[in-house]
């Protein structure tokens, strides 16, 4: 029921749209036979004037309905112009003999509606003459009009279906990281697990545990790219969970995030990777006691999100080679937000490295 009814809608709009046109243009038109009228010293007045020139141009509105379908009917064919052209000139003939037959009986009417009667062979013939040649080039216009606005509209559903198709692409770009760094994150945790079996067999459960209610949590999440700071931190404390039972006093961590971030949308696990390098290259190969801390604030640009480290920082000359979780981060930043995020890694004066996300709005 609700498809007729918006089909009747759409035709109607489009009435309305067409009905609206030619109103304007014999608008138009009455202003400059009103004018010139005026110029010549054959005054007339505005009723004569828009009466007239609605009458002219009310009849290439019908006219145009059926010349309008005519013209998506026979589109530019580039394989055969001169076809497509013949038949044009052909309706172009057609359209131009009908606008003068319906133009005449209503000469014939309206000359009975004001007591001067004429016949029809008397208002066909100079009107023959007078208008045949421009209507002809009024077919034209409406054929061009009517070209310019199907290409149009092809244009811009080529568009929309690129960016559609960027989109997916984007999304499916998206998907494949994030694949690619659930099994990085589970298989570390695992070794990890694994390494402590041999040492402490309560501890070694204890992370078993906490790492079921983490996938769990992961499980529930949706595989959309973005999320909230407040899943994103819940997800954070589970792992960092994991890793103090790992490395048990050797370990410190906090995580503290403005009230008025936690709403905002951030990439889904876009953090886990930086504070699961920061433990790996930062606190693992040192003796002394680690200090992981996560700062997430809102910042003019959208969410500012800091990992910060006590280990060794930045070698001098660099990284050799970037981790699958620097890396990671990089790309599906990159698929995300093209050139609008900062993505920093610094040396802090106190010790230890600093990463720092800026990551726009959406």
């Amino acid at each position: 029921m609700a498809a007729p009814r918006s089909s009747i809608l759409r035709s109607l709009g489009s009435a309305l749209l067409l009905v609206g046109f030619w109103t304007l243009v014999g608008l138009a038109f009455a202003s400059q036979f009103y004018l010139s009228s005026a110029q010549i010293g054959r005054t007339v007045s505005w009723t004569q004037a828009i009466t007239y020139s609605l009458a002219d141009w009310y009849v290439w509105a019908i006219i145009s309905v059926p010349v309008l379908r005519f013209a998506r009917r026979f589109p530019p064919d580039a394989a055969n112009p001169w076809r497509v052209a013949a038949i044009h000139l052909a309706g172009a003939l057609v359209a131009s003999s009908i606008y003068v037959v319906l133009r005449s009986w209503i000469g014939v009417a309206h000359s009975h509606l004001i007591e001067e009667p004429v016949t029809f062979r008397e208002v066909f013939q100079p009107l023959l003459v007078k208008t045949f040649p421009f209507n002809l080039l009024i077919y034209g216009v409406i054929i061009a009009i009517s070209h310019a606005v199907d290409y149009y509209r092809k244009y811009h559903e080529r568009t929309v279906h690129a960016l559609e198709l960027e989109k997916h692409l984007t999304e499916a770009r998206l998907q494949a990281l994030l694949r690619q760094l659930k099994p990085h994150f589970l298989f570390n945790t695992l070794n990890g697990i694994a390494s402590l079996m041999h040492r402490d067999v309560d501890l070694a459960d204890r992370m078993l545990v906490r790492l079921s209610e983490l996938l769990r949590l992961t499980m529930n999440r949706t595989a959309q790219p973005l999320t909230t700071v407040r899943e994103e931190m819940a997800f954070i404390q589970k792992y960092l969970d994991i890793e103090r039972i790992r490395f048990s006093d050797r370990l410190t961590a906090s995580v503290e995030v403005q009230p008025e971030a936690m709403e905002l949308q951030v990439p889904n696990l876009i953090v886990q990777p930086l504070v699961e390098n920061a433990i790996r290259h930062g606190i693992e190969p040192h003796p002394r006691r680690g200090q992981i801390d996560v700062n997430v604030t809102r910042v003019p640009e959208g969410v500012q999100v800091e990992v910060r480290d006590n280990g060794g920082g930045v070698p001098e000359g660099g990284f050799k080679r970037e981790g699958i979780g620097l890396g990671n981060t990089r790309a599906r930043l990159r698929e995300l937000y093209g050139d609008r995020h900062r993505f920093e890694l610094a040396n802090r004066p106190e010790g230890g490295l600093v990463v720092r996300l800026t990551i726009p709005s959406r």
